[in-house]
């Protein structure tokens, strides 16, 4: 079986909505950008990449991270990793040119049977609403935290806010950072 693990940027809120900028549609996005740098405190994104062996993304962040990361320095090592899109509108035609293998997954279903499959990790990037889904229907076995010094007060999260039996998690790893943001990394209990 294979592990996914959701990684992402977090404010102490619940909020994964816009880190990077406000071009992904939060009034207070670029969050990310305000917290002075620490290289420690990304290690862990680095630390990552020894583990993935597949990218997964909701359409939208699939969209916004494709074209971006096909040419990035920093992201070069994500090039050749198979990516698996969750969407019922996007077709093949809308996948990204030369960044590497990609599929299109249609339904949570999908996403089951390749969980149930052989090969390793397939971490899941941005993507709150896909997260939420695949929790909800209890695939997601990893949460990667990278938690902001911020409080956003409303935007995307990747947890549902509806009532739910419970979802217990054991802590791996946690770290505390200079610039106030804390690694937490979560399994889900089963």
């Amino acid at each position: 079986m294979r592990e996914l693990v959701w990684t992402g940027f977090m404010s102490v809120d619940g909020v994964v909505y816009s880190p990077g900028g406000r071009v992904e549609g939060h009034r207070s996005g670029g969050w990310v950008m305000h917290t002075p740098f620490v290289p420690e405190a990304f290690s862990l994104k680095g630390e990552e990449l020894a583990e993935t062996s597949a990218l997964m993304f909701g359409r939208r962040s699939y969209e916004a991270f494709a074209p971006f990361w096909r040419d990035s320095e920093d992201h070069a090592a994500y090039k050749d990793l198979h990516k698996y899109v969750v969407s019922t509108s996007l077709d093949d035609t809308a996948l990204v040119d030369g960044w590497g293998p990609t599929q299109i997954l249609r339904f949570t279903d999908d996403v089951a049977a390749l969980r149930d499959g052989d090969g390793g990790a397939v971490f899941i990037h941005g993507s709150a609403d896909l997260a939420r889904r695949l929790a909800d229907a209890d695939l997601i076995d990893r949460y990667n935290l990278l938690v902001f010094p911020v409080i956003l007060g409303a935007g995307k999260s990747i947890f549902s806010h509806a009532d739910r039996d419970q979802h217990r998690l054991a802590l791996r790893e946690s770290d505390a950072y200079s610039n106030g943001v804390t690694k937490l990394v979560y399994d889900v209990v089963r």
